[in-house]
């Protein structure tokens, strides 16, 4: 019978060349936070707890998970090495359990990979990785026989110990009783007077405990954030991954490079995205559905064969089958649009309800307001919602006509059928299948001269 499973993350490093007031585990891929990343990770394995090392900016750490009720914290109020971090968390760990060791700046190790990890037999077994380039990564030490007998950190190697391409991730798996074991005997006699984690594996091996070994799929799976160009990268390769899965799920991407998922999408068939689309919390795109370029798409569900316009902005909001929406258009939280409803350039709503095949085309704003089926709105529409201090509702009845540059002062309904002159401000409710307007004559004065500009004194001489 396996062991149960307890994971330790280490999120306790300052990260000074991020060159940030902000704790590292904080900065974000894909708008999560890194260590966001690797508890999402952690918690698919279904361990029987998590542990998070945290030091730097512990505050603020567990402020922005104190929704997370799968996670233990525990402060390293000194930060005095990788072993020094594991040996916090340990004594709250049962002895019987399988530890598995994580990183809280390394956000994309897969869930597989780590399963392969724990499968491997032996008290002891490491993530390695074979780097064309191993700068900065400890060196794996292997006997003739293969077998690995050690771990040398770059600053403390020599030249034929930094010639060696297979390195050590810092990822391990080791059954809790004899890793608390060896850490209790590791030193800080090192260049760095830190107490190492890897050092554990030198003592395994001289107690003759064979150290497993398995390898990543991706050596991205195992990269670390030391500094924002770092993160950067590894913010493209999680973009490049995202974009392949949406791709083989049957999602036309006009250009996957130019692609940003920051939350979740369900796609139905033959959805097609345009260059430059942001996807922020969950979207949901019916079958059919097309987005343009450069649009910004937050906490959306968007029906069959709607299209979304370029250089459109919608959040929270609902779009119905068939919809038109854009190009500049703007769907703020609780806008919720019905099928065939076309909403154009320059126009925004917000919590506001717009019944089936009703049009916003041009230059409006409708807020706070209800807007029945087959209604027309001219441009330069305002319905004038706030007073100041609070917000009033608009009712327009069904197949009602709203010429262009009105202002409906809320609260006001306008009856069904009825028509509103263009120019008019209404702050009366308007009858059904009426004209209601509010205009000044229109005259012409005659002989009325422009005013001219006096001459300047440098131009009468």
């Amino acid at each position: 019978m396996a062991s149960a499973l307890s994971v330790v993350v280490l999120a306790a490093g300052q990260g000074t060349r991020m060159r940030s007031r902000v704790p590292k585990v904080l900065h974000t891929l894909a708008d999560r936070p890194l260590l966001a990343h690797v508890l999402d990770t952690a918690a698919a394995l279904q361990p029987a707890a998590i542990y998070v090392v945290h030091g730097h900016g512990a505050e603020a750490v567990r402020a922005h998970f104190a929704t997370r009720d799968d996670v233990h914290w525990v402060l390293q109020a000194e930060q005095h090495g990788t072993g020094h971090a594991v040996a916090q968390a340990l004594p709250a760990i049962p002895r019987e359990h399988r530890v598995l060791v994580l990183y809280g700046d390394v956000p994309l190790v897969e869930v597989d990979t780590l399963r392969r990890l724990l499968a491997a037999e032996g008290a002891l077994a490491l993530m390695t990785a074979t780097l064309k380039d191993p700068t900065g990564y400890g060196r794996i030490q292997r006997d003739a026989d293969g077998r690995v007998h050690g771990i040398v950190e770059q600053k403390d190697a020599g030249p034929e110990q930094l010639a060696i391409r297979e390195v050590n991730t810092g990822i391990l798996a080791a059954d809790a009783a004899r890793l608390g074991d060896w850490l209790a005997r590791v030193d800080n006699s090192n260049a760095q007077g830190e107490y190492y984690l890897t050092d554990v594996v030198g003592l395994a091996a001289t107690e003759g405990v064979e150290v497993a070994s398995a390898q990543p799929d991706s050596i991205d799976e195992i990269l670390g954030v030391n500094d924002r160009s770092q993160l950067a990268h590894l913010e493209r390769v999680y973009q490049r991954r995202a974009a392949e899965r949406l791709m083989r799920a049957g999602v036309t991407l006009r250009d996957p490079a130019r692609f940003d998922l920051r939350g979740t999408l369900e796609a139905g068939q033959d959805v097609t995205i345009d260059v430059n689309v942001i996807i922020e919390g969950r979207v949901v795109l019916g079958s059919g559905v097309s987005v343009g370029a450069h649009c910004v798409l937050k906490d959306v569900t968007i029906a069959d064969g709607a299209q979304i316009a370029a250089h459109s902005v919608l959040d929270g909001a609902e779009v119905g089958a068939g919809a038109r929406i854009g190009p500049f258009a703007r769907l703020r939280p609780g806008a919720r649009l019905a099928a065939a409803v076309h909403v154009g350039n320059f126009v925004e709503v917000k919590a506001s309800e717009v019944g089936e095949g009703s049009k916003i085309n041009h230059l409006s704003y409708v807020g706070d307001a209800h807007v029945g089926a087959g209604v027309n709105i001219g441009a330069g529409t305002i319905t004038c919602n706030y007073d100041g201090a609070n917000k009033h509702r608009t009712v327009i009845g069904d197949g009602a006509f709203i010429g262009s540059d009105t202002q409906l002062v809320a609260p006001v309904t306008v009856g069904p059928g009825a028509t509103i002159g263009a120019g008019s401000t209404i702050t009366r409710d308007t009858p059904a299948d009426e004209l209601t307007l509010s205009r000044s004559p229109q005259r012409t004065v005659k002989g009325w001269q422009r005013p001219v500009k006096a001459p300047k004194p440098s131009e009468e001489r």
